[in-house]
């Protein structure tokens, strides 16, 4: 009896000694997705898996760039990532190369085909796909606390922020507020007001020739361009190459005035990728804006 009442209050000297917190599991790391999934890691994710090239690039701005084990196959930015495992993409993951990389979490678009197989699987799965600026902010929060980083997102944010301002300071005034004509596809689907596209061109002063009410990134009737007149047309150049020989384009003023600009496929992946290379893009459309100025003086 003696022996245990010892033992008794050695167990309480040594829990009053020990420091206030030692004794306590360590806080979890726990984040919303864009489908309201809330999932909880007990340390952040040193195993990462990206499924979209916005995602992939977010992960790396933040300074996790070295977590990542594998990849979708359009991420390409930045260098770092060329070399990773290429897993497919929204249509066709790869199923068995994701599970053999064993990560502690996958990121990938709402729309990702496997998303419930990987889940049954045992596998945590963040589904985030911006499609806004606020979008855009939103998903830096959750990967930075996702990474253990939570206080990198605002500053991230704030340059983001301040490039997107330079790009607007150096637009030409006298092509403020033009209709641009944004291509996404040549089907055609075109980047709408709503867009984080439409966003920054709104941003650097431009107006849109295509409404926010038909949504950020319709599929639009063919003549609906033409009936349009957009002032200024933007596209990647294999598309804007093949503009006028669509049934009626050629009778857009843009194109035969040669308002328009073609984006090298490089350029072009800046431009429709909602992550921290937006700064990047409205200067990529503020260029673009500054050589029609000159162009039709």
């Amino acid at each position: 009896m003696a022996r245990e009442f010892r033992a008794l209050m050695l167990g309480l000297l040594l829990a009053v000694a020990a420091p206030s917190g030692a004794l306590a599991a360590p806080p979890q790391i726990t984040v919303q997705d864009d489908r309201g999934s809330v999932q909880s890691f007990a340390v952040s994710p040193q195993r990462i898996i990206s499924l979209l090239p916005s995602l992939t690039e977010s992960v790396c701005a933040l300074g996790a760039c070295a977590r990542l084990v594998g990849t979708d196959r359009y991420s390409n930015s930045p260098p770092a990532v060329t070399g990773l495992p290429k897993l497919g993409g929204i249509e066709d993951a790869n199923l068995e190369r994701i599970v053999a990389l064993r990560p502690d979490v996958v990121l990938a678009a709402p729309s990702t085909r496997v998303v419930e197989r990987l889940q049954s699987l045992g596998l945590k799965v963040v589904l985030l796909e911006p499609r806004t600026h606020a979008d855009v902010r939103r998903s830096l929060n959750v990967l930075a606390r996702l990474l253990g980083t939570p206080e990198a997102a605002d500053p991230l944010w704030t340059a983001i922020q301040q490039q997107v301002q330079q790009a607007a300071r150096v637009v030409p005034a006298r092509l403020r507020g033009m209709k641009v004509y944004f291509e996404v596809d040549a089907t055609p689907f075109a980047a709408g007001e709503g867009s984080f596209i439409g966003e920054t061109l709104t941003q650097l002063g431009m107006a849109n020739a295509v409404p926010a009410a038909l949504g950020p990134f319709p599929q639009l009737n063919p003549e609906y361009v033409v009936r349009a007149q957009p002032d200024i047309v933007m596209a990647v150049q294999r598309d804007l190459d093949q503009m006028p020989h669509r049934p009626g384009w050629a009778r857009l003023d843009a194109l035969r005035q040669q308002r328009a600009c073609g984006f090298s496929h490089e350029r072009y992946d800046v431009l429709v990728r909602p992550g921290p290379r937006l700064g990047d893009a409205a200067q990529l459309l503020a260029e673009c804006l500054i050589g029609l100025d000159a162009q039709v003086r």
